[in-house]
């Protein structure tokens, strides 16, 4: 089976589970996306995404569409399989590949916040509040003396936030509608609305029931702990 599929975020939205509890979900459309190519040895299947005018393609691109008999198609990605027996070229791949209950690592690209200080970027505490300090929101001091007497590299500092390639793991698969190709995932994703996510499968945690009733367990009261608490007039 492959490990995952290609997305893009629409939005974000909030539903209620089993017990009333408000979740706050993603809605993401996963899919569909068509297998462009089945490779062996490691297992790989290419999947494309969104259908691309020819005007925006290279002439590679154009041909390589044109052999194996697919519209053109604006991301391509390799993603790894178990089996590629089960896949064919031209074959569409759409949002039932996952079920509610799955976990997945969801990719894309973070907002980017632009140049900001160190304080909003590395979480500062900033120097004293005073009105003589002179040095609320300063860099401070980024030498190390006389020996290396030079600024190390890594040294945080300000400058460009945000609009990095980033992951979410273990995220819940709440709901999949195959009809409109949308899933629901439990929580934030990466990147704003219409980016192009990458959502593999996760290998951290396993499927989860989600309409599974946990057992109500009665804990044990030490009774020291009771004895002394009805002792002070306590209940």
């Amino acid at each position: 089976m492959i490990r995952g599929l290609l997305g893009k975020k629409l939005g974000m939205t909030q539903i209620f589970d089993k017990n009333g509890n408000i979740v706050p979900v993603t809605v993401v459309e996963a899919g569909p996306c068509t297998v462009l190519e089945v490779k062996e040895s490691p297992d790989k299947i290419k999947l494309g995404f969104q259908t691309e005018r020819k005007s925006r393609i290279n002439k590679a691109q154009e041909g390589f569409f044109k052999k194996i008999g697919v519209d053109s198609l604006r991301i391509v990605k390799e993603f790894y399989s178990t089996d590629n027996a089960e896949y064919k070229v031209g074959q569409e791949i759409k949002a039932d590949f996952f079920k509610a209950g799955d976990f997945v690592d969801v990719t894309g690209i973070s907002i980017g916040k632009g140049f900001q200080g160190g304080m909003k970027r590395w979480h500062w505490s900033g120097g004293p509040a005073g009105h003589g300090s002179m040095h609320h929101r300063r860099v401070g001091s980024i030498g190390a003396s006389a020996d290396p007497a030079r600024t190390l590299r890594g040294t945080n500092m300000p400058g460009q936030m945000g609009s990095k390639k980033a992951t979410v793991q273990g995220l819940c698969v709440m709901e999949v509608d195959a009809e409109t190709n949308t899933i629901l995932i439990k929580g934030a994703v990466p990147g704003h609305q219409n980016t192009i996510l990458t959502i593999n499968r996760s290998q951290k945690k396993a499927f989860k029931d989600l309409n599974e009733v946990k057992p109500f367990v009665i804990r044990k009261v030490n009774p020291m702990k009771h004895s002394k608490a009805k002792a002070k007039g306590k209940k």
